[in-house]
């Protein structure tokens, strides 16, 4: 199975589309997941379209849209068809979502209902249009450890509902691997960072070597015919700590 090596534009709010598109280009990465909070706002269908022919010509992919649709039963902001109409546009066939609002042991059983429901209720639109739901492996969400994600994609069930992998700082290696492993049959993206210590420490990729491997080898298993390993977040906000980054994850990848 391919895996591409992305970024998140979410990692520079503070640059213009063209300035990231030129970054990841330049250093041999092959996709961008645009996040739908700066660089293509939900609903804003020009610049999703300006944004999917900036990438055609610089020769990247957009397999993904970063979303900040959260599924809070209490909350439906902003209305999903806006999500996936600029999903649509921008040529994305996953559309990354958040599972709730709060942490997986703090939601009650009519609240989980809901969410159960939300999930399947937008999975069922973005199948309609050929499109996947990805959903974020984070803390303080109905994903927010490995028994908590395989629960929530038991109960949802849903042909075009899937997830995203991170590790998780807090946990030991072999604990991330267990989790990876326990959602590969929907594993769809997956988001790449070396981060250590409380308060976080973003760290240069290239120190986590042997754990970022052992990461791709196993997602490298899963059902997806395609799959990207997205840069996030690296340190400082830098645009040399990307490259740095993004050469460590080509190497990676080739093993």
């Amino acid at each position: 199975m391919t895996i591409l090596p992305g970024l998140c534009s979410v990692t520079f709010r503070r640059l213009s589309a063209s300035e990231i598109v030129s970054a990841c280009a330049a250093s041999g990465l092959q996709a961008i997941e645009w996040g739908g909070d700066i660089h293509c706002p939900h609903g804003d269908l020009a610049a999703a379209k300006e944004l999917r022919k900036m990438c055609a010509d610089a020769g990247l992919e957009t397999p993904s849209y970063g979303s900040y649709f959260r599924m809070d039963p209490e909350c439906r902001v902003p209305d999903f068809r806006e999500v996936l109409d600029s999903a649509l546009t921008l040529g994305a066939s996953t559309i990354r979502v958040w599972a709730g609002n709060r942490p997986s042991d703090e939601m009650d059983a009519g609240y989980r209902h809901r969410l159960v429901g939300e999930i399947q209720r937008i999975g069922a639109l973005a199948l309609e249009h050929g499109c996947l739901i990805g959903l974020e492996y984070h803390r303080h969400t109905a994903m927010d450890s490995n028994a908590a994600a395989r629960r929530l994609l038991d109960e949802v069930e849903h042909p075009a509902v899937k997830t995203y992998w991170q590790p998780r700082e807090e946990t030991s290696v072999e604990h991330r691997v267990e989790g990876l492993e326990m959602v590969l049959p929907e594993l769809c993206h997956v988001h790449v960072f070396h981060w250590i210590g409380s308060p976080v420490e973003r760290r240069p990729l290239v120190e986590a070597g042997g754990e970022w491997r052992d990461y791709l080898r196993t997602a490298g298993e899963a059902a997806s015919e395609k799959m990207c390993a997205y840069l996030e977040f690296v340190r400082d906000d830098s645009l040399d700590a990307m490259k740095e980054d993004a050469a460590a994850l080509l190497g990676f990848l080739r093993g």
